[in-house]
């Protein structure tokens, strides 16, 4: 039977581990400096070393060589029984199909007994997080306080179901995902090794679909050498079920000229040629992320071949960032839909149409961008008008209180225009009408007081927190062409005054009244009230006090 080239190629050296420098320039030194720990943490992906480095681990403490920077030497006899797995101080144990208590008792019960062979018995527990609870406690002492002769090096891929008294107990070490370029360095000794005749762009294609695990990329060799022919670029796309690059190049030049129906044609030739839809997803995922890095000037990090970098930057230029993330959102669910789906050509068809529809209407991608960020829309270059100097120079007068007139000035309640004509005084009437003339542009206090309601639910609908902030407001007026908006306190007239939200008022006030006005924000006393009211109820000190406490003043039938 032949050996699977993962374990034909194990590493046997220090140097033969790609892509964990960080973990084995430490395990080194601990071995030079005979600083060896009684237990080992090894967390990371799979396929990224961990097994392997334990047995390196395991033959250096063991190796026979006096030279302690040669160990392991690989020529010794104990070096030998490790690399052939005849050595018997190496224990093996997976957690996954040893879980109860009652195996790490039988574990603990003979790790007493003195190494038959080498200096010390290394204990390897692949997986240890399948461990049960009672079997964690029942090997905390041992961890902690393990005979001399004993090392414990423990693997997990999903270090946060370790508990803390475990991990507190080992040196730990997170192992990373190997990088496509050291892939593709380590498969080429492999292609080299064997005799393979592989192209380059098939090798580069298992890097890529390893997702950074070399065991993985490894077994995608294997799988490919099977037939002992040549290993080409398509035959890799047949046997993996992935699409080619220029199909993925047809999805995304459809996605950007709105074409659904060269788009969804693509998809169905795809998938009918056996692609996998999650995987066909996965490859447009990895093309947009690509797109946005150009966008974002990093294109060192692509490394596709010359023609696909070259398409890279051309659509980068051509979509926005917002647009770009849109997609890649929306493809990356369909490749993390773990879900079987009764149609699997549904969700990867639906994110095509969904990102065309967005194309078409960018503002759409903005928001869904933007969700939940906190960030607001910024508005259309188009209502962005530089506000009056007024508004500036006012912004370090505010804190004062500043009289209003009371003609000019209204109550946010519901308009006096509802109030029986008999009852509402006709000199306020003249008043407001001389303070509507005497306003510049087609701006009025009249014109103000009928759109109020509207204004203030267009607000709530873009900004509750700003709505929020007019309810507070206890007067409205018109002075020198500016809307003055009175508060009863500094502090709510201060997070009034921040620029998004009068920004906010101010464009509201454009969309609906088509006037552009400068807003600016008082400190008023918090009786005032329209003439009217102050005239018929001079006197009265009852009402007054009234209103001090917050009352309001009703029409009664």
């Amino acid at each position: 039977m032949t050996q699977a080239f993962y374990r034909k190629w194990r590493p046997k050296n220090w140097d033969d581990v790609v892509g964990q420098s960080h973990i084995i320039e430490t395990l080194q030194n601990a071995v030079r400096s005979s600083r060896i720990g009684h237990a080992y943490l090894f967390a990371g992906p799979r396929g990224t070393g961990k097994t392997s480095t334990a047995r390196l681990l395991a033959k250096a403490v063991n190796c026979l060589d006096e030279d302690l920077s040669k160990r392991p030497c690989n020529h010794c006899a104990l070096c030998e029984a490790v690399n052939e797995g005849k050595l018997l101080d190496l224990i093996e144990i997976d957690a996954a199909s040893n879980t109860s208590v009652d195996d790490v008792r039988s574990l603990r019960d003979k790790i007493n007994f003195s190494p038959t062979q080498g200096r010390y018995k290394i204990y390897i527990i692949d997986e240890v997080h399948m461990l049960s609870t009672a079997a964690f406690n029942a090997l905390l002492k041992t961890l902690e306080e393990p005979p001399s002769h004993a090392i414990f090096v423990l693997a997990t891929t999903e270090i946060h179901k370790i508990p803390a008294t475990v991990l507190s107990r080992c040196q730990r070490h997170e192992f990373r995902r190997i990088s496509v370029a050291d892939i593709t360095a380590y498969l080429d000794e492999i292609i080299a090794g064997e005799n393979l005749s592989v192209d380059k762009e098939a090798t580069a294609l298992i890097a890529r679909q390893s997702t950074g695990a070399m065991r993985d990329a490894i077994s995608l060799l294997d799988q490919l050498a099977s037939t002992g022919e040549q290993i080409s670029l398509a035959y890799a796309q047949n046997v993996l079920g992935t699409a080619t690059s220029q199909t993925v190049l047809e999805i995304v030049d459809a996605i950007y000229q709105g074409n659904a129906a060269e788009g969804l044609q693509a998809v169905h030739k795809t998938l009918d040629g056996g692609a996998d839809p999650r995987q066909f997803s996965k490859q447009i995922v990895e093309y947009l992320r690509n797109v946005l890095l150009a966008a974002l000037g990093n294109t060192d990090t692509a490394n596709q071949p010359g023609e696909i970098q070259e398409r890279i930057g051309e659509h980068a230029r051509q979509f926005t960032r917002s647009q770009i993330i849109f997609c890649v959102e929306r493809f990356n669910r369909v490749a993390a839909d773990t879900r079987g789906n009764w149609q699997p050509n549904l969700p990867l068809e639906l994110a095509l149409i969904e990102c065309i529809e967005n194309m078409q209407k960018p503002e759409a991608a903005e928001s869904a961008v933007q969700e939940g960020s906190g960030i607001e829309q910024a508005a259309p270059e188009t209502n962005k008008r530089p506000l009056k100097k007024e508004f500036a120079q006012d912004s370090g007068r505010n804190s004062a209180p500043a009289p209003l007139p009371a003609a000019e000035e209204i109550h946010p309640q519901p308009p006096e225009k509802n109030l029986p004509a008999a009852e509402a005084p006709p000199e306020v009437k003249s008043e407001s009408k001389t303070a509507d003339e005497e306003t510049e542009g087609s701006l009025s206090l009249s014109l103000i007081r009928e759109n109020w309601d509207n204004v203030r639910k267009t607000v709530r609908s873009k900004s509750p927190q700003t709505e929020g902030l007019l309810n507070s407001c206890k007067s409205i007026s018109i002075k020198d062409s500016d809307l003055l908006l009175g508060f009863a306190s500094e502090l709510v007239m201060s997070k009034m005054e921040a620029n998004e939200h009068l920004d906010l008022v101010r464009r509201v006030i454009l969309d609906i009244l088509k006037v552009d006005v400068s807003i600016r924000c008082v400190v008023v006393n918090k009786n005032v009230m329209t003439s009217s009211a102050s005239d018929s109820l001079e006197g009265d000190s009852m009402v007054n006090a009234a209103l001090n406490l917050g009352g309001q003043i009703v029409q009664k039938d």
